[in-house]
């Protein structure tokens, strides 16, 4: 929240006091843009070099070292436009600073009624005490109880689920109170009692851990066993009773309870707590998370409407109570919050080791690409910690009346039932014009752009305290496993309708497309630097020069762009508040990905487009083991399983391996010619070099490591067999 001073404060007309300023980067503009240019004359240089200078090649084997010539000028073009197209998100940043004290002068308790929607989907992997305490954090929000809502979206449809949510009605009508008498944060009872800052040092605070400690205890209790207690299902008859015998998991009948109705006078001081599971058939596509969104959205509008809708992942619980009212700054704006269709809060974690071993906040992408877009037009919709206008997501287009809140009807569960059956969407334009889009595992993005092309603009809200924490994964392969659903979905809406290339051409700025092919983009980009890599490590093998003389002319614009940027990655790492082992290890991480995650969302888009395979949605687990937690408090990386994705990895990290140490053995048995070849092949070495030494948790866990994290032994064997054969066939080729 910014202070409400003259720094922040743009210039008046008459009594019109904003809400929000936007600040852009002045300063260091113009030397960005030398810095760009220059790395780009270096780049066409390359280009040049490859297209004018001819290789010293063998005249037996023209044609192969042609063709490796040609490779090599193609990956580079490839990097060099891709390059181009990820700076357009660095060409105009912007931050926001909102104004929460004059949004309390304007409106007071006079706010829109806010909907929440909480999205669960698997009792296991998403435990139910984890999902209640996100349910918990939201409605002890700073906000007035009659105009908050929660919705528990459960598409396990699990009895378990129902029942953390019982329990979890019953704590609010203590913990709601508790929070906003002692203005206690976070609102997570599990974040707030186990932080060590927050001392238990008075009776109420002691009152209300030992309840959340029952409560807490009862959930896992019935989740470990099973089964939920007799008590709880005599209490909660009505709810419970609308399980079937036979309901299963992806076969029951719509389930839907109001807990809490906060529209009754006696109840205002907790706000409405639904909960809602749709009716699944095996006979019927649910269309996964865009199905239950677009569910809620309609089941909600019968019972609260709220004009304001939050949308957030089960584990993503709110840090900072004053988020609502932060994006209410920008969305009540009279002036230009009228052409704002959602506000975007960035996804942050709670579990983050230190130097952040998977790289998993992307700092950079969240502290200044998305900053980019938001100069650009505005950020994507990122599934979860967005606040939308109900009416926008539903299809209204920028300039048509916006509509007030309506006074809702109190209307039987019985009569909304219908709004959650399978087939209530047939022959509608749910899905396409009307709520989140379906077709796409990243539906959030395209239901994002879809907007913005209908003339709206979206708006980034990076507040000091983060807005929401979320659960990062806590080993390699979970990290994997999610990436490679974000580049599969990116990369099908490129080649999809929906694609920012065609479908925005006309209707959004050129620096907002570009924007969004950077991450359309991440699948391809896999192919290059894959061959790439391989490429430089076996030709170094083979004694092959790729790139001019060390003592070249020519050599100058290929170590200029290497060192220099890299050295601007390491240093926008830092300023964004990285540390320098952090940025080591999301260089790793983005090597992994995109020779990974990304290589198999790649192959999948295109399986999928050749009616091979069809894509699902895949949720990655939110829990660790003991051990394997203690291992990543202490930056171990973690493998454990066998996957398709280690393979890869671990085959490459031999072959870079395997490649380094026959070309420094032959430096050591041919020292005379030692210098000719540190001249003809140095970036080489530096390549290889480097791509070894990133990778020495893989060696680590493949070959010296004993704990059960360790890489299993059929893909280290696989991984030497694959590497030596590469090898073996480059040497006698």
């Amino acid at each position: 929240m910014a202070k409400d001073d003259d720094r922040f404060r743009p210039a008046q007309e008459g009594h019109y006091e904003p809400l929000f300023a936007t600040r852009r980067r002045t300063g260091g503009l113009i030397a960005f843009r030398a810095f760009a240019a220059s790395v780009f004359a270096c780049i066409c240089c390359i280009w040049f070099y490859r297209v004018t200078v001819p290789l010293e090649i063998d005249e037996n084997k023209t044609g192969f070292f042609r063709f490796i010539w040609l490779v090599m000028l193609i990956l580079e073009i490839w990097f060099g436009l891709y390059w181009v197209v990820v700076q357009s998100l660095r060409w105009n940043p912007v931050w926001r600073s909102t104004f929460t004290e004059r949004l309390s002068r304007r409106y007071g308790n006079d706010l829109p009624r806010l909907d929440i929607f909480v999205c669960t989907a698997d009792p296991v992997i998403e435990p139910p005490l984890m999902v209640v305490n996100t349910v918990l954090s939201v409605t002890a929000l700073d906000y007035p109880p009659e105009k908050l809502a929660v919705y528990l979206s459960d598409d396990g449809g699990s009895e378990l689920t129902f029942y953390a949510l019982t329990e979890a009605a019953e704590f609010t009508k203590t913990w709601v109170p508790f929070c906003k008498k002692f203005d206690v944060e976070p609102r997570s009872p599990a974040a707030y009692f186990s932080s060590k800052s927050n001392g238990l040092g008075f009776a109420a605070a002691e009152e209300v851990a030992e309840l959340y400690r029952e409560m807490a205890d009862r959930i896992e209790t019935a989740t470990k066993l099973r089964r939920v207690p007799e008590e709880a299902r005599l209490k909660y008859i009505e709810g419970f009773s609308q399980w079937d015998s036979d309901a299963t998991q992806r076969n029951h009948a719509t389930i839907l309870q109001i807990l809490v109705d906060g529209r009754k006078k006696n109840t205002v001081t907790v706000p409405t707590l639904v909960y809602l599971s749709r009716e699944k058939r095996p006979e019927h596509h649910h269309h996964f998370k865009a199905g239950s969104m677009n569910a809620l959205i309609r089941v909600s509008s019968k019972i609260t409407c709220g004009r304001i809708i939050l949308n957030l992942d089960c584990d993503m619980y709110s840090n900072n109570p004053k988020s609502a009212r932060e994006a209410l700054c920008i969305l009540l704006d009279e002036k230009e919050g009228k052409e704002i269709a959602f506000v975007q809060f960035p996804q942050c974690y709670e579990n983050l080791t230190r130097n952040d071993l998977y790289g998993s906040m992307m700092r950079v992408i969240a502290n200044v690409d998305f900053n980019g877009l938001d100069g650009n037009g505005g950020p994507l919709y990122i599934g979860t910690g967005c606040f939308h206008k109900r009416d926008v997501i539903c299809g209204r287009k920028d300039g048509e009346e916006e509509e007030s809140d309506k006074i809702q009807e109190i209307v039987e569960p019985e009569m909304i039932k219908t709004l959650a059956s399978c087939t209530y969407e047939k022959d509608s334009q749910w899905g396409k014009e009307i709520g989140v889009k379906y077709g796409c595992p990243v539906e959030d993005v395209i239901t994002g752009l879809a907007i913005q092309c209908r003339g709206w603009k979206s708006a980034y809200l990076t507040p000091k305290k983060e807005a929401f924490l979320g659960v990062a994964p806590t080993n390699l392969h979970q990290m994997l496993v999610q990436q490679r659903r974000w580049s599969e979905g990116d990369f099908q809406i490129l080649l999809s309708e929906y694609s920012p290339v065609w479908y925005a051409q006309g209707k959004i700025g050129l620096g907002l497309i570009l924007g969004y092919c950077c991450y359309c983009l991440w699948a391809p980009s896999s192919v290059p630097l894959l061959v790439y890599s391989v490429l430089t490590s076996l030709c170094l093998l083979k004694g092959i020069p790729l790139f001019p003389k060390v003592w070249s002319s020519w050599f100058i614009p290929f170590g200029y762009v290497t060192v220099a940027v890299n050295a601007y990655s390491l240093v926008e790492f830092l300023w964004v508040g990285g540390t320098l082992r952090g940025w080591w290890n999301e260089q790793r991480m983005w090597l992994y990905r995109r020779t990974s995650s990304f290589l198999f969302g790649f192959t999948d888009t295109i399986l999928k487009k050749l009616g091979v395979s069809e894509s699902g949605f895949v949720l990655t687990a939110k829990v660790a083991e003991e051990e394997a937690a203690e291992r990543y408090e202490k930056e171990v990386m973690e493998f454990g399983v066998e996957s398709p994705m280690f393979l890869v990895l671990g085959t490459l990290s031999m072959l870079n391996l395997f490649c380094f140490a026959a070309a420094i053995m032959r430096l050591v048995m041919t020292s005379r010619e030692a210098g000719g070849d540190l001249q003809s092949m140095g970036l080489q070495f530096v390549i290889t070099g480097v791509l070894v030494v990133i990778n020495w948790p893989l060696y680590e866990g493949m070959l010296l490591r004993k704990d059960k994290g360790k890489m299993p032994l059929i893909v280290t064997v696989k991984s030497v067999v694959l590497a030596l054969s590469a090898c073996t066939c480059i040497v006698f080729l």
